[in-house]
């Protein structure tokens, strides 16, 4: 289900135990945030059992300190996110995707981000990771739960230097990331062209498709047209009647 003006319009908002006002969209197996400018200010967003994989695309939005996305997709964190929500204090993203230590470097963006939930993520399983994590995210006062102490800072500073002179090991981690969606470089023709594969179409509704694919300008318009060749449906404006017939 996409995450239409109708779904949060009609969606629930209440003070929570914190007296934030939250926003909750449980439950919906949103494949994509978007249109959230609508919703009004919100304080926290409850975006548990989802299915979003990139977490990005909020419009300015000062007010919120609270995401929960426990039991989604997420693997890639947009680099720009701190510019939109930067006033993030609570990030919960229990149970995701994400996978290389570096995939956590955006988090750093973020100055008051004091509560972080990265259990249940492959990325949990590297080694250094809780020292990596802390190292790039300083603000980090509890992570996984878990209260960080003096001695912890003092160890990831060893094994990474500072971020002016990076060790070894810091600079092997920061070379290692996973490969993320990137709307400005491929417009998600590499996926979407996997699934065009899928469909029958002629050359010539192949190559509208592709130019469709390229001058796609937001992650909205890219979902819509990767669900829909998911589905096995074709976009409008590709099937043409051939002009020769």
């Amino acid at each position: 289900m996409r995450l239409t003006v109708e779904l949060l319009q009609n969606s629930p908002s209440w003070l929570n135990a914190l007296k934030e006002r939250e926003l909750e969209l449980r439950g919906h197996r949103i494949p994509a945030i978007e249109n959230l400018g609508v919703a009004g200010p919100q304080d926290a967003i409850d975006l548990v059992d989802n299915d979003i994989q990139l977490l990005g695309n909020f419009a300015l939005s000062p007010r919120i300190r609270t995401l929960l996305l426990a039991r989604n997709r997420v693997a890639s964190i947009q680099p720009t996110l701190a510019k939109s929500i930067p006033n993030l204090t609570n990030l919960q993203l229990e149970s995701n995707n994400l996978t290389e230590l570096a995939d956590l470097d955006t988090l750093g963006s973020f100055p008051r981000l004091t509560h972080l939930v990265l259990r249940d993520n492959p990325v949990t399983k590297k080694e250094h990771y809780r020292y990596w994590t802390l190292w790039r995210c300083p603000s980090v006062r509890f992570l996984d739960y878990e209260k960080v102490k003096d001695a912890e800072r003092k160890q990831a500073a060893e094994l990474f230097g500072t971020a002016e002179k990076p060790t070894e090991l810091a600079s092997k981690i920061m070379g290692v990331k996973s490969k993320t969606f990137d709307t400005s470089a491929s417009n998600g023709s590499t996926g979407l062209s996997t699934r065009m594969s899928r469909i029958k179409l002629t050359d010539m509704e192949k190559k509208r498709l592709q130019d469709m694919i390229k001058k796609a300008t937001s992650l909205d318009e890219i979902t819509r047209l990767e669900t829909m060749l998911r589905e096995g449906r074709v976009p409008a404006g590709i099937h043409v009647v051939d002009e020769m017939e």
